[in-house]
């Protein structure tokens, strides 16, 4: 998977590095992880690599589209690889587990805005929030 993510960088003019291919190698393997998270996994193949330098990729990464941020109301930034498809989440009021929701079949009408005031609308963010369900499960009866 090396070779795609390499193909990814350089598609977006972005150099190939050590720390680049870490970061995106964790965020394929654990979607919606947050900053501390990624650094931590990271960590685990570049011990010496800095709090800044993954901040740093994160944030060019972001910027060329190659991940996508999401920050749910109360909740810190997490970050994904799956982008440019208008998909939505499902957080979880207890734990905080998110999951994707794929938009509406057919056409994508959440891009529909009622009024629209001149915008042209190319993304909407959707979030539901629930219960998951190991929480309902795990819930104790009051």
């Amino acid at each position: 998977m090396t070779a795609g993510f390499e193909a990814q960088l350089r598609a977006v003019s972005l150099r190939v590095t050590r720390p680049r291919l870490a970061v995106l190698t964790a965020l394929r393997d654990h979607p919606h992880i947050d900053t501390d998270t990624v650094i931590a996994l990271v960590r685990e193949d570049l011990p010496s690599v800095s709090h800044q330098a993954v901040y740093d990729v994160l944030r060019a990464l972001t910027d060329t589209g190659l991940v996508r941020r999401i920050q749910p109301a109360g909740a810190t930034a997490r970050y994904e690889m799956r982008v440019r498809d208008n998909h939505h989440h499902v957080v979880c009021r207890s734990c905080g587990a998110i999951a994707d929701v794929d938009c509406a079949v057919g056409h994508a009408p959440c891009l529909t805005a009622s009024d629209d005031y001149g915008f042209l609308v190319d993304e909407a963010e959707v979030v539901f929030w629930g219960t998951c369900p190991d929480c309902v499960t795990n819930r104790t009866p009051e």
